[in-house]
Parts: structure tokens; sequence; C-alpha cells
């Protein structure tokens, strides 16, 4: 098979989302293949693989072709209550005996900041590189993920935001995110293992050479600047970025991967029936580096 990758919507967004064929994410890929999608992804930004039915040794196999993996510290279950792999992240509303999670608990309650447009890891001195999610259950209807394009939201903004945003150094973290929502049932431990960490707000793609803005619903703060004005500009910001002509929305079908790059993209989940399952499971690979030591 050879793989190809084009466009899902070529009349509106013809380097935004694309669709991969001619691959089997179940067999070992070869290095030019990993090359033709590693080339898609600078492209495109999101890429989707339809009918691809992995398990986790698989997804992870084929993730590490891209660097290292994190482990899933963000999660707000851990040790023996999980029911996925350390480098695993668990998408899903479902305990480690496979039921669906009452409507307030903890873990559902956490969840819930995943419908926040965010970048994945960016609350971690190192955020993620690259997301991988595999749908392995989906609920009757709702659930979609939705992307948003955050280097054509940086090309759409005037010269005067530009010239504002672009230096500017913002602290992120899930206490943050989380406490948007009303969630504030954090343990003593999880509020130093997500203490907030310093994230550049304009970035620049080490390929590609284009700026974006690199936004998060993590973002609390705006170094040098009183906190109400910081949240008062990240959400302009965020409104932005998020405009229709900047988001796609994927409807979800078991089997689909999704493959996105976390420098260069927001995302969101859209609400589902709480009774129902959505089970999806990510692998996340690292950066290189904090966003402070890349270049501008």
């Amino acid at each position: 098979m050879t793989i190809q990758i084009r466009p899902v919507d070529p009349d509106r967004q013809p380097d935004f989302f694309g669709d991969v064929t001619g691959v089997d994410l179940r067999e070992t890929l070869s290095d030019s293949d990993i090359a033709a999608i590693e080339a898609g992804m600078d492209r495109f930004a999101v890429l989707r693989f339809r009918d691809q039915p992995i398990n986790d040794a698989q997804q992870l196999a084929f993730s590490r072709r891209f660097g290292p993996l994190e482990t899933a510290t963000g999660d707000i279950i851990q040790g023996a209550d999980r029911r996925l792999p350390m480098e695993v992240n668990d998408i899903s509303n479902v305990d480690k005996d496979e039921q669906v999670l009452a409507r307030d608990n903890r873990k559902r309650l956490f969840s819930l900041g995943n419908m926040l447009w965010h970048s994945d890891s960016s609350f971690k001195a190192t955020p993620a590189r690259y997301s991988l999610l595999s749908a392995r259950r989906i609920p009757g209807h709702g659930g979609n993920t939705e992307f948003a394009d955050m280097r054509a939201a940086w090309d759409a903004l005037d010269q005067d935001t530009r010239d504002l945003v672009r230096p500017l150094v913002c602290d992120h973290s899930q206490i943050f995110s989380r406490g948007v929502l009303g969630f504030t049932d954090f343990t003593d431990e999880e509020r130093v293992r997500w203490a907030a960490v310093p994230q550049r707000l304009v970035r620049r793609h080490p390929v590609t050479g284009r700026l974006s803005l690199y936004l998060a619903s993590h973002a609390g703060a705006i170094h040098g600047w009183p906190v109400p004005e910081a949240r008062m500009l990240l959400r302009d910001l965020t409104e932005h970025a998020t405009q229709a002509r900047f988001v796609v929305a994927h409807e979800w079908r078991v089997a689909d991967l999704l493959m996105w790059d976390n420098r260069v993209t927001m995302h969101r989940a859209r609400r589902y029936p709480a009774d129902q399952v959505r089970d999806l499971h990510r692998t996340t690979i690292e950066d290189v580096a904090p966003t402070l030591a890349q270049g501008m």
C-alpha cells in the first residue's frame, strides 16, 4: 500500500485536517511511511486514519515511531485505580470495572475540562508534540472533537495585536482550567504535581517556520500583567482563534485514530449522553524542550 493524504475539505481548508489512506496501523511501518506521515502533520496539523481497529500495544508501537512518549501524569486517576497503562491517557467515562461513571464521580467531573479548548499537556514544563487518539467505543450521538487551526488564527491577527502578544509568556495549569468549571477538589499532591509552568504565547514551527498562537484553557496568567487583564486578553484571543472559519469538527466512528500537532492546534470534546460509553485511548509524544528553550 502507498500512503496518500488528502484534505478533508479542500475548498474551505486545503491545508488543515488531512485524511490518510493506504496504511494499516497494526503493521510495522517503514521509515519512509513515517516520514510521509510527519510531512502530512507539518502541512495539515491534524490527520485522520479511518478503520484502524488497533489495541493499546499496537497504538504504543506506532506512537513510539514519532518520539518519546509522555506518561499519563495529567490523568486524575493514578496507581492501582487506573484501567490503562501509564503511557496511555484514559479519555473515557468508565471505571476500571468498565462501568459508566456516576454523574457526580470525581474523575468524570475533572474530565469535563476536556470540553474546554486546550492543547494537550501545555500544563507540563515540556508540553506535548503530537497526540494520537483511538476510538474504541463511542456514544450513540454527540462526543465529537473539534480542532482549531492556531496558525490561521495567528495569520488573521492585526499587526498591533501580533506586536502585543508575540513576546508574552503565560502560566499554564490544570488547576486553573478545572477551576473555570468550578472544580476545585484537588489534593495537596495534585496541587504540587500541577503547579503552574511557563509557556510562550506565540510559537514558531521548527519545520515550516510558521508562527501560531499557543493557547489553552490551562493558561491563567501572563507574566508581568495583572491577572484580570491577562485573562481578558486570553479570552479575546481564544474567541478569535475558535471562529468557525478556523475550526473543523470530527464525528467519531469506532476504530478511527486521530493524530494532531499540539504546537499549532487547540481542540475540545463536545457533549454526549452521560449514561452512554465514550472510550478513547490517547498516546502523547513529548516535545523536544520547554517552549521558552525553543527558538522564536
